[in-house]
């Protein structure tokens, strides 16, 4: 049974144009598969290699995301495309869901080892083969549902944008080195702007030296399972190498560590097990704000400047903007308000009547027992009744913490015998001299609840707050656009491999092209090559293009992409790191 995809989460949703990828994306997507397949088999997680065949992804050509849901359905995930770089709620949400977010673009030949932008090369061939793991697979869901509650601040949603624009510059053939160093340069500028560790940045450094670039097993020579490293040539030879110091993996150390999407890694984590990662990230859960509640939860609310939602011990949620809020002498909430558009919700289902055209300026509620510690949400009809409490009567409360609220009752809502909310007309609110909430401004609703048990980073009803969200399933492809003379070589060395070496007469005609009109261009003459060492040995074509391999290698920018191209051709273990 195919994954069905949250309604919240279909917004982030896009289309794969397979017409659209060139020949050289092809030959990229190639080059790093066979790499990896060629130097990951003894040092990877065998999870990873095992999934590479189950999830039925192919060394030769960049795979169909349709296909790839079909074979990920046997083991109950799914997979969906991704525009680009998304928020992190909503990229953990889906790995909650048991979805795997895939981005379709693949990095130009010019990153090949490596790209903080999201591509299929990293999403596909780095995240799907291991979730076959069934450990594994249980604890990807599991940070994602601690990611997908986690708060971020206002400071962080910024750079989150800021990261977004250098992976969109980085990988845009028409990006200068001076567009590339202001977008990482803005990048560092919004860096510095964040202050603290929020929940978001935590799940995020977790997840980075875990999901995306974890070593587990021993110390001294570990094995790879992050999706970063399996997906890069670069960072896989390199993370094992005596360049990158291998700490023990431990929750607070992950989270005390940064990390920087700019460049390889100087240091990686080894964790003992993915037994051990589900164990301390759940400890991890329960001091959030969505487990916790709270006052600091609704200051994490307040600081993310994101529409939230808070939960009260009666089960009513508020849905809004949260703004301001109101503390006693200890510190504690007693009043808590929210700015604009604001809904409330039950079991994350909207009450009718109050939704966000209702409650249109704001909403503000008082937390905290009625003075004597009685909790208004375990009093039934009749203890209200002595309590003054009763349909079209006045009523006067006061709270502990000096909240008073007077007005005309016109109704009492009640879930499964909790009082969640009284309407009141006519209504008072104040705390001392302060007006809450003036008898002229209309209905005041008032949230019964003496506590904040949760706060998530999301609508309680996204669906009703937002309005329903549909994919365009009637998108049409995108169709490839015209070859460009580079392309079209690629594209015949191509149709030479899948007719089995038929053709060496058109063969000899490309290397002469190659070696005339694109010298520099040492990905085709690696594709070239192969097809020779595999099918004519002897050829003495192979010098002509060894020979200028070994020219192009002079330079430091080819010299680790051609030798490990050859490792691969020829068989050889060793790696230039």
């Amino acid at each position: 049974m195919k994954k069905s995809i949250p309604l919240h989460l279909r917004p982030f949703t896009a289309q794969q144009h397979y017409n659209a990828y060139s020949p050289i994306d092809h030959a990229v997507w190639r080059y790093v598969m066979r790499q990896n397949h060629h130097f990951l088999e003894d040092i990877a997680h065998d999870a990873f290699t095992s999934g590479l065949k189950s999830s039925g992804i192919s060394i030769d050509s960049i795979p169909r995301v349709s296909e790839m849901n079909d074979h990920l359905d046997k083991i109950g995930w799914g997979a969906v495309i991704v525009d680009g770089l998304i928020p992190g709620t909503a990229f953990f949400d889906f790995q909650a869901h048991g979805i795997l977010p895939i981005a379709t673009d693949i990095r130009q030949k010019t990153n090949i080892e490596y790209t903080p932008a999201p591509d299929i090369l990293h999403e596909a061939a780095g995240h799907a083969p291991i979730l076959f793991d069934e450990t594994y697979s249980e604890f990807v869901k599991l940070i994602g549902n601690i990611g997908a509650n986690a708060f971020a601040t206002k400071e962080e949603h910024e750079v989150f944008e800021a990261i977004r624009h250098l992976s969109i510059v980085m990988e845009s053939p028409a990006s200068t080195e001076e567009e590339i160093e202001a977008a990482k340069q803005r990048l560092k500028e919004k860096q510095h702007l964040v202050k603290g560790l929020s929940e978001a940045e935590q799940i995020s450094r977790i997840f980075w030296w875990t999901v995306e670039f974890g070593l587990i097993g021993d110390l001294q020579k570990p094995k790879i399972f992050g999706a970063g490293l399996l997906s890069s040539v670069g960072e896989s030879k390199h993370s094992l190498s005596d360049q990158v110091k291998k700490r023990l993996f431990t929750i607070e150390d992950a989270i005390n560590t940064s990390y920087d999407v700019t460049s390889m890694q100087t240091q990686l984590f080894v964790c003992e097990s993915f037994e051990q990662l589900i164990e301390e990230v759940t400890r991890f859960g329960e001091s959030m704000a969505f487990r916790q509640g709270g006052t600091v939860a609704i200051e994490k609310a307040i600081a993310s400047s994101k529409v939230a939602h808070i939960e009260f011990n009666s089960g009513i949620q508020i849905t809004g903007l949260f703004t301001d809020i109101m503390k006693d002498a200890e510190g504690e909430a007693i009043y808590v308000k929210t700015s604009g558009p604001s809904a409330l919700s039950i079991q994350n289902e909207q009450i009718n009547h109050h939704g966000p055209d209702i409650h249109n300026d704001g909403f503000g509620a008082p937390i905290g027992k009625l003075a004597g510690g009685i909790k208004l949400e375990n009093q039934s009809e009749q203890s209200l009744k002595k309590l003054g409490i009763e349909i079209n009567k006045m009523m006067q409360i006061t709270f502990e913490s000096g909240v008073e609220i007077s007005g005309h009752v016109k109704n009492l809502l009640f879930n499964h015998d909790t009082l969640v909310l009284i309407s009141l007309e006519e209504c008072l609110v104040k705390k001392g001299e302060e007006i809450l909430f003036h008898p002229t401004w209309g209905t005041y609703d008032l949230a019964v609840g003496s506590q904040i048990v949760s706060a998530r980073p999301i609508a309680a009803d996204y669906a009703a707050y937002h309005g329903e969200s549909v994919i365009n399933e009637e998108e049409s492809p995108k169709e490839g656009t015209t070859l460009t003379p580079l392309e079209e070589l690629y594209a015949e060395v191509r149709q030479i491999r899948d007719t089995n070496f038929s053709q060496d007469v058109l063969l000899h005609n490309v290397i002469g092209k190659i070696l005339d009109e694109f010298p520099e261009e040492w990905l085709l003459q690696l594709e070239v090559l192969e097809l020779l060492e595999k099918h004519d040995k002897e050829s003495p074509l192979k010098k002509l293009l060894l020979d200028q391999l070994e020219k192009l290698s002079r330079e430091e920018r080819y010299v680790r992409l051609i030798q490990n191209g050859l490792d691969v051709i020829f068989g050889r273990r060793h790696a230039t790191v």
